[in-house]
Protein backbone atom coordinates (compact mmCIF):
# COMPACT_ATOMS: atom_id res chain seq x y z
CA UNK A 1 0.00 0.00 0.00
CA UNK A 2 1.41 3.35 -1.09
CA UNK A 3 2.45 5.96 1.46
CA UNK A 4 0.58 8.47 -0.71
CA UNK A 5 -2.72 6.64 -0.25
CA UNK A 6 -4.23 9.36 1.96
CA UNK A 7 -3.39 12.04 -0.60
CA UNK A 8 -4.93 10.04 -3.44
CA UNK A 9 -8.07 9.34 -1.41
CA UNK A 10 -8.42 13.01 -0.54
CA UNK A 11 -8.10 13.93 -4.21
CA UNK A 12 -10.77 11.38 -5.14
CA UNK A 13 -13.10 12.74 -2.47
CA UNK A 14 -12.55 16.34 -3.58
CA UNK A 15 -13.44 15.44 -7.18
CA UNK A 16 -16.66 13.77 -6.16
CA UNK A 17 -17.60 16.62 -3.86
CA UNK A 18 -17.04 19.12 -6.66
CA UNK A 19 -19.48 17.12 -8.78
CA UNK A 20 -22.09 17.64 -6.09
CA UNK A 21 -22.84 13.94 -5.70
CA UNK A 22 -24.98 13.38 -2.61
CA UNK A 23 -26.65 10.27 -1.33
CA UNK A 24 -27.94 8.70 1.88
CA UNK A 25 -25.23 6.72 3.66
CA UNK A 26 -24.97 4.35 6.59
CA UNK A 27 -22.89 6.42 8.97
CA UNK A 28 -23.78 9.14 11.43
CA UNK A 29 -22.80 12.74 11.96
CA UNK A 30 -19.52 13.60 13.60
CA UNK A 31 -19.24 14.04 17.37
CA UNK A 32 -16.53 13.48 19.96
CA UNK A 33 -16.47 10.53 22.31
CA UNK A 34 -17.54 12.82 25.15
CA UNK A 35 -20.88 14.00 23.81
CA UNK A 36 -22.44 17.37 24.59
CA UNK A 37 -25.61 19.15 23.55
CA UNK A 38 -24.20 22.31 21.97
CA UNK A 39 -26.08 25.03 20.12
CA UNK A 40 -25.11 25.99 16.58
CA UNK A 41 -23.35 29.26 15.82
CA UNK A 42 -21.43 30.74 12.91
CA UNK A 43 -18.93 32.20 15.40
CA UNK A 44 -18.29 29.49 18.01
CA UNK A 45 -16.74 30.33 21.35
CA UNK A 46 -14.71 27.14 20.87
CA UNK A 47 -12.85 28.46 17.85
CA UNK A 48 -9.81 29.53 19.80
CA UNK A 49 -6.46 27.84 19.17
CA UNK A 50 -5.41 24.99 21.44
CA UNK A 51 -2.59 25.55 23.88
CA UNK A 52 0.55 23.41 23.88
CA UNK A 53 -0.82 21.32 26.74
CA UNK A 54 -3.98 20.60 24.74
CA UNK A 55 -2.37 19.12 21.64
CA UNK A 56 -2.16 15.34 21.37
CA UNK A 57 -1.22 12.81 18.72
CA UNK A 58 -1.50 9.11 17.86
CA UNK A 59 0.19 6.78 15.41
CA UNK A 60 -2.15 5.45 12.69
CA UNK A 61 -2.11 3.56 9.38
CA UNK A 62 0.91 1.36 10.18
CA UNK A 63 2.94 4.43 11.17
CA UNK A 64 2.37 6.25 7.87
CA UNK A 65 0.01 8.78 9.42
CA UNK A 66 -0.83 10.41 12.72
CA UNK A 67 -3.94 11.90 14.28
CA UNK A 68 -3.39 15.41 15.62
CA UNK A 69 -5.84 16.12 18.45
CA UNK A 70 -6.83 19.70 19.27
CA UNK A 71 -9.67 21.32 21.23
CA UNK A 72 -12.49 23.43 19.86
CA UNK A 73 -15.84 23.10 18.10
CA UNK A 74 -16.61 19.42 17.55
CA UNK A 75 -18.23 20.09 14.17
CA UNK A 76 -15.48 22.31 12.75
CA UNK A 77 -12.38 20.14 12.77
CA UNK A 78 -9.17 21.85 11.55
CA UNK A 79 -7.76 20.70 8.21
CA UNK A 80 -4.20 20.20 7.01
CA UNK A 81 -3.37 23.37 5.07
CA UNK A 82 0.19 22.60 3.97
CA UNK A 83 2.41 19.59 3.40
CA UNK A 84 3.97 18.53 6.73
CA UNK A 85 7.71 19.15 6.97
CA UNK A 86 10.20 16.81 8.60
CA UNK A 87 13.56 17.61 10.15
CA UNK A 88 15.26 14.65 11.79
CA UNK A 89 12.80 13.14 14.26
CA UNK A 90 10.52 16.18 14.25
CA UNK A 91 7.50 16.98 12.08
CA UNK A 92 5.73 20.33 11.74
CA UNK A 93 2.02 20.27 10.87
CA UNK A 94 0.19 23.39 9.69
CA UNK A 95 -3.55 23.41 10.28
CA UNK A 96 -6.19 25.65 8.74
CA UNK A 97 -9.71 26.44 9.90
CA UNK A 98 -12.59 24.24 8.80
CA UNK A 99 -14.55 25.54 5.81
CA UNK A 100 -17.78 25.05 7.76
CA UNK A 101 -19.53 28.06 9.26
CA UNK A 102 -22.32 26.31 11.22
CA UNK A 103 -19.98 25.39 14.07
CA UNK A 104 -21.30 24.16 17.40
CA UNK A 105 -20.36 26.25 20.43
CA UNK A 106 -18.82 23.38 22.38
CA UNK A 107 -15.26 22.72 23.47
CA UNK A 108 -14.27 19.17 22.61
CA UNK A 109 -11.28 17.15 21.38
CA UNK A 110 -11.16 16.85 17.57
CA UNK A 111 -8.77 14.72 15.51
CA UNK A 112 -7.20 15.68 12.19
CA UNK A 113 -5.60 12.94 10.09
CA UNK A 114 -2.11 13.86 8.85
CA UNK A 115 -0.25 11.74 6.32
CA UNK A 116 3.48 11.68 7.10
CA UNK A 117 6.16 12.34 4.49
CA UNK A 118 8.44 9.52 3.41
CA UNK A 119 11.34 8.87 5.75
CA UNK A 120 9.55 9.09 9.08
CA UNK A 121 10.49 6.03 11.15
CA UNK A 122 7.69 5.03 13.57
CA UNK A 123 10.19 3.04 15.66
CA UNK A 124 11.80 6.35 16.70
CA UNK A 125 10.18 9.01 18.87
CA UNK A 126 8.57 11.81 16.88
CA UNK A 127 8.24 15.41 18.05
CA UNK A 128 5.06 16.92 16.61
CA UNK A 129 4.76 20.70 16.35
CA UNK A 130 1.37 22.11 15.38
CA UNK A 131 1.00 25.57 13.85
CA UNK A 132 -1.78 27.64 12.30
CA UNK A 133 -5.38 27.18 13.43
CA UNK A 134 -4.07 25.38 16.53
CA UNK A 135 -0.68 25.63 18.16
CA UNK A 136 1.21 23.27 20.42
CA UNK A 137 3.76 20.53 20.67
CA UNK A 138 3.74 16.91 21.75
CA UNK A 139 5.98 13.88 21.42
CA UNK A 140 4.93 10.46 20.17
CA UNK A 141 6.76 7.58 21.82
CA UNK A 142 8.32 5.14 19.34
CA UNK A 143 6.54 1.96 18.39
CA UNK A 144 8.30 -1.15 19.69
CA UNK A 145 8.44 -2.57 16.16
CA UNK A 146 7.41 -1.52 12.69
CA UNK A 147 3.70 -2.38 12.32
CA UNK A 148 2.59 -4.80 9.63
CA UNK A 149 1.37 -3.26 6.41
CA UNK A 150 -2.39 -3.06 6.03
CA UNK A 151 -4.72 -3.51 3.11
CA UNK A 152 -5.99 -0.48 1.26
CA UNK A 153 -8.87 1.25 3.05
CA UNK A 154 -8.26 -0.88 6.16
CA UNK A 155 -9.24 0.78 9.47
CA UNK A 156 -6.54 1.58 12.01
CA UNK A 157 -6.29 2.68 15.64
CA UNK A 158 -3.78 4.38 17.91
CA UNK A 159 -3.44 5.60 21.51
CA UNK A 160 -3.76 9.35 22.07
CA UNK A 161 -3.42 9.08 25.85
CA UNK A 162 -4.18 6.66 28.68
CA UNK A 163 -7.92 6.59 27.98
CA UNK A 164 -8.41 7.83 24.42
CA UNK A 165 -7.92 6.07 21.10
CA UNK A 166 -8.12 7.50 17.61
CA UNK A 167 -9.91 5.36 15.02
CA UNK A 168 -9.66 5.64 11.24
CA UNK A 169 -12.47 4.27 9.09
CA UNK A 170 -13.27 4.82 5.41
CA UNK A 171 -16.52 6.09 3.95
CA UNK A 172 -18.40 9.34 3.34
CA UNK A 173 -16.39 12.32 4.58
CA UNK A 174 -19.65 14.12 5.30
CA UNK A 175 -20.93 11.39 7.61
CA UNK A 176 -18.18 10.17 9.94
CA UNK A 177 -19.27 7.54 12.48
CA UNK A 178 -20.36 8.48 15.98
CA UNK A 179 -19.36 6.44 19.03
CA UNK A 180 -22.38 4.97 20.81
CA UNK A 181 -20.63 2.78 23.39
CA UNK A 182 -17.22 1.45 24.38
CA UNK A 183 -16.66 -1.76 26.31
CA UNK A 184 -13.41 -3.32 27.49
CA UNK A 185 -12.25 -6.86 28.25
CA UNK A 186 -8.96 -8.26 29.51
CA UNK A 187 -7.08 -7.63 26.25
CA UNK A 188 -9.52 -5.91 23.95
CA UNK A 189 -11.81 -2.97 23.32
CA UNK A 190 -15.14 -3.03 21.49
CA UNK A 191 -16.46 0.19 19.95
CA UNK A 192 -20.09 0.31 18.83
CA UNK A 193 -20.98 3.09 16.41
CA UNK A 194 -24.45 4.63 16.45
CA UNK A 195 -27.04 3.91 13.78
CA UNK A 196 -27.44 7.11 11.75
CA UNK A 197 -30.80 8.74 11.06
CA UNK A 198 -32.63 7.21 8.10
CA UNK A 199 -32.80 10.60 6.37
CA UNK A 200 -29.11 11.39 6.83
CA UNK A 201 -27.67 12.96 3.66
CA UNK A 202 -24.00 12.20 3.01
CA UNK A 203 -21.37 13.08 0.45
CA UNK A 204 -20.78 10.30 -2.07
CA UNK A 205 -17.01 10.04 -1.58
CA UNK A 206 -14.65 7.53 0.00
CA UNK A 207 -12.32 9.16 2.50
CA UNK A 208 -10.56 8.44 5.80
CA UNK A 209 -12.50 9.66 8.87
CA UNK A 210 -10.97 9.98 12.34
CA UNK A 211 -13.13 9.30 15.40
CA UNK A 212 -12.03 9.61 19.02
CA UNK A 213 -13.23 7.02 21.55
CA UNK A 214 -12.94 7.34 25.33
CA UNK A 215 -12.19 3.88 26.75
CA UNK A 216 -12.34 5.10 30.35
CA UNK A 217 -10.10 4.11 33.22
CA UNK A 218 -10.45 0.36 32.63
CA UNK A 219 -8.31 0.14 29.50
CA UNK A 220 -6.47 -3.19 29.23
CA UNK A 221 -2.73 -3.27 29.88
CA UNK A 222 -0.14 -4.32 27.32
CA UNK A 223 -0.91 -4.98 23.65
CA UNK A 224 -4.53 -4.13 22.91
CA UNK A 225 -6.82 -4.61 19.93
CA UNK A 226 -10.16 -3.01 19.09
CA UNK A 227 -13.20 -4.37 17.29
CA UNK A 228 -15.51 -1.94 15.47
CA UNK A 229 -19.18 -2.52 14.73
CA UNK A 230 -22.34 -0.64 13.79
CA UNK A 231 -22.82 2.62 11.94
CA UNK A 232 -22.15 1.02 8.57
CA UNK A 233 -18.51 0.28 9.49
CA UNK A 234 -17.37 -3.12 8.23
CA UNK A 235 -14.44 -4.18 10.46
CA UNK A 236 -15.07 -7.65 11.89
CA UNK A 237 -11.42 -8.45 12.67
CA UNK A 238 -9.52 -7.08 15.72
CA UNK A 239 -7.39 -4.03 14.92
CA UNK A 240 -4.12 -3.49 16.83
CA UNK A 241 -4.06 -0.22 18.76
CA UNK A 242 -0.71 1.37 17.90
CA UNK A 243 1.46 3.26 20.35
CA UNK A 244 1.60 3.50 24.09
CA UNK A 245 -0.26 5.33 26.86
Amino acid sequence: MSRHRLTLIAALGAGLLAAGALTGCATGASSPAQETSPSASSSPDAGESSSAAEVGAAWLDAGRAIAVVTWGSSTCVPVVSAEPTVSGDAVTVTLGESARTDCTRDMAPRATLVGLPAGVDPTRSLEVTVEGAAEGRTTLAPLTSAPSDAEQFAPSAGWVDARTIALVTYGSSGCPPTVESVTTTGTGIAVQFATPPADQICTMDLAPRVTLADVGDGAPEGAVSVVLSGGGVDAPDPIPVLGSR
